[in-house]
Parts: structure tokens; sequence; C-alpha cells
């Protein structure tokens, strides 16, 4: 017991000690009002709606979305210069990137900035976001609405049919739940079993590539 206690204390000491990105957008009046998202360079993510939620989403980036991820805050310099254009434009939330390296911490507020890979960086966090947001959503009608989850279902097809949705294998375990389950309205069945189809061919597909 003392040696496995060992292990995972070790465990969470390195994934402290391992470069990791976080980012936040604060803009009162939207929903959520606040959300942040903290990346380690392995894939491993946590994504919040509040600074103290209790109840955080964790879920796996795939390899090569996070080593995108880690490759544009390397182009911006790890966080280490100013990013926000200073033009007037409409206010869109205050922005945070953040370098996280052990001891070591850079970070950069922005409002709206021009420059290319901070914008590209930017919109990798906010696909991230609307997935997590999306997975909530399905996630809610699931337990407690049996009849509003193929509305739910409906938007997650179309954020996957725009895609702005990562690492879709997480939402596997709720469209098996739905997909097997004749409580469920017949088109909900259908269409969860269908896009569960879908995210395992996808998965399939790019195995066989690596």
């Amino acid at each position: 017991m003392i040696r496995l206690c060992l292990f995972a204390l070790l465990g969470i000491a390195a994934w402290a000690d391992a470069p990791r990105i976080f980012y936040s957008k604060s803009f009162p009046g939207s929903v959520p009002a606040y959300m942040s998202i903290e990346i380690n360079q392995d894939g491993t993510s946590v994504y919040k709606e509040a600074v103290d939620d209790n109840y955080p989403m964790k879920f796996q980036l795939d390899p090569d979305d996070s080593a995108d991820i880690f490759r544009l805050a390397e182009k911006l310099d790890r966080f280490t210069r100013e990013i926000e254009s200073g033009l007037n434009v409409a206010k869109m939330g205050v922005k945070t990137f953040r370098w996280l390296d052990g001891a070591k911490q850079n970070e950069v507020h922005f409002n709206y900035s021009t420059d290319l890979d901070a914008k590209a960086l930017a919109d990798w966090f906010e696909k991230i976001a609307e997935t997590e947001q999306t997975f909530i959503r399905l996630e809610r009608t699931v337990k407690y609405d049996k009849l509003g989850v193929n509305n739910s279902l409906l938007i997650f097809e179309a954020t996957w049919d725009r895609k702005r949705l990562v690492a879709p294998e997480q939402f596997l375990p709720l469209l098996d739940r739905v997909a097997k389950n004749d409580t469920y309205l017949h088109m909900a069945r259908e269409r969860a079993a269908r896009m569960g189809d879908t995210i395992r061919a996808r998965k399939t597909a790019s195995s066989k590539v690596e």
C-alpha cells in the first residue's frame, strides 16, 4: 500500500513538473462567464467553468492535437511577449495564455490579437471549450431529460460536422448508453449508434495510419 501511494504521489509530481499550457477566458454576461483549460504535454487535459470548479472535466487530447498546441505556444515564445493588438475593437472577454514548467511560468492577457499564431491557438482552446460544453449538455440530458436527448445529439452532430469537436472518444460511453437503452427515443438511439460508429471508424483509421 505504501509503495502504491508513493507511485501515485510521484505521478502527480511528474504531471506538475511537465510543461503545461493554461488558457482562460473571463467574459461576464456570457455563458459560461468563465472557463479555463489546462493541457499537459502528454495531452492530459482539464476543463473548468469556475476557478474553484468542483466538477472539472478531464479528458485526453489526441497526440497530434496536443503537439500542435504546444508548437503554437513555442512560436509565441512561450508567452513571453505581448500579443494584444491594441486596436479599438469590441470587448470579447479577457483571455489568458500561460506557460507552466515546474516553478517557472509566463503569461499574457489579451482581448484581441492580430498575431496569426495567437489566433490559431485561441481557436484550439475555443474548440475544446465548445466540445466540453457539448459534452456537458449531452450528459445532462442523458441523465435527467430523456426526451431532450435527441436534440442534444443533433447539436453534437452539428458540432462534429463543423469540425469543432476534439477528443471525440470521450463521448463514446454516453453514446453507447443511449444506443443500447430502449427507454430513449428510437431516433435518438439510432443517431447515437451512428455517431458512435463514426467515431470508432475514425479511431480505427487513425490507428492504421500510425
